[in-house]
């Protein structure tokens, strides 16, 4: 195996899982995402342990992200959050995976498909847009267009959803612009009932709004970043203990690779592209084959990244390669070639920094961090 791996904690994900459904009412329903790879943790192996933790959704962002996991065993119920192209409509039906649906051409390629495969009763999610602007008909619009996915015949409402924009944020504008895209989205629910119909399985709250706005749960929650051991930006440990609230997030990833080389560097000698740092004593300098072609970029170096060797933290040096990085063993160097050096994660793994910490030093979100390691870096299930 590649010595740049990503070991994923599937037991941090499940703890992560069951401290969420702490903090659910009773009876409702808990959709994890696994959209993007599951934020690049590894959709199959990590949907299969959210069912575990006591998941009753997942949700993804693409067609094929969906037949991913049927084709892995997976029969839970699967949203598709994101919308598909015309020649996907077929496969979405055919593999059971529920889209957003909220305008007549959309709703009619899916009936049409249905007709075609001969599949009755399919089940849509209306998306009601609130005040993210992405997707969704407006909330006055919600109970023609449930109208018109009822006389289909082939298709029916499972659920009606919504996304909050600003739920992350802790500001008195924030929480009212939420509380705004609440209401609205209880209109809809509203116009929905008035034709008659059922709204199904109502849902609006993301990973913020799972912590910090238990009276917007109704029948579903969708939490994203905080399964995978993360805080939703503003709605941090800290204020959420301030509130009297607690929850202990894991960081299911850990991103590690080896020292697979140690060289002398004499005061002077420059390292990696452009000579952009250059040792002011003399020094060691091990090479990290991990490098922006795998996640690890550029901008880290120039943020202050440090590595973990045997518990020392050792800075990188010079600019991060697309395969490689380099990093400063110091001048008395007691590592040696092929121990394990710990880029980030957990802190139990040896880590000195999390995902979370590297986006606030590159100025970005976790998601970002995770979802960036590559297809080449190897995930490493780990169930102990």
């Amino acid at each position: 195996m590649r010595a740049t791996r990503a070991l994923i904690h599937l037991n941090n994900l499940k703890s992560n899982i069951r401290g969420i459904r702490g903090f659910l009412q009773p009876g409702t329903k808990l959709c994890v995402a696994m959209k993007a790879d599951a934020y690049g943790h590894g959709a199959a192996r990590c949907a299969q342990a959210a069912l575990e933790a006591g998941a009753d959704f997942l949700s993804v962002a693409t067609v094929e992200e969906g037949i991913e996991l049927r084709n892995a065993g997976i029969h839970s119920p699967i949203l598709l959050l994101s919308l598909c192209s015309p020649d996907e409509t077929d496969s979405a039906v055919r593999y059971g995976i529920s889209p957003f649906v909220f305008d007549s051409e959309y709703i009619g390629r899916f009936a049409e498909s249905c007709r075609k495969i001969g599949t009755a009763d399919f089940c849509v999610h209306l998306a009601v847009d609130t005040g993210m602007g992405r997707i969704g008909c407006r909330p006055e619009e919600a109970g023609k267009i449930a109208r018109l996915i009822a006389g289909t015949g082939v298709l029916s409402l499972g659920g009606t959803a919504t996304h909050f924009a600003l739920s992350d944020s802790i500001s008195q504008e924030a929480e009212s612009y939420t509380r705004m895209q609440f209401e609205r989205f209880q209109t809809a629910i509203a116009a929905i009932r008035a034709e008659g119909l059922s709204p199904g399985i109502c849902h609006c709250s993301n990973s913020a709004a799972v912590l910090n706005n238990p009276e917007y749960q109704l029948d579903m929650v969708r939490p994203g970043i905080i399964a995978y051991g993360y805080y939703a930006d503003e709605v941090s440990r800290e204020y959420l203990e301030a509130k009297g609230c607690q929850i202990e997030l894991k960081p299911v990833m850990t991103l590690e690779s080896t020292v697979c080389s140690i060289r002398k560097c004499l005061k002077g000698q420059s390292i990696s592209y452009g000579c952009t740092w250059t040792a002011g004593q003399d020094t060691y300098i091990g090479v990290i084959p991990a490098g922006y072609a795998d996640g690890v970029f550029r901008r880290f170096a120039s943020s202050g990244l440090s590595v973990a060797v045997n518990g020392k933290s050792c800075p990188v040096r010079g600019k991060i390669c697309m395969d490689q990085m380099m990093i400063d063993l110091g001048p008395d160097c007691t590592a040696k070639r092929w121990d394990t050096a710990v880029i980030f994660g957990d802190s139990r793994s040896g880590a000195l920094q999390t995902a979370d910490d590297i986006a606030r030093m590159t100025g970005t979100i976790p998601y970002e961090i995770t979802c960036g390691i590559s297809k080449r870096v190897p995930r490493v299930f780990i169930t102990g």
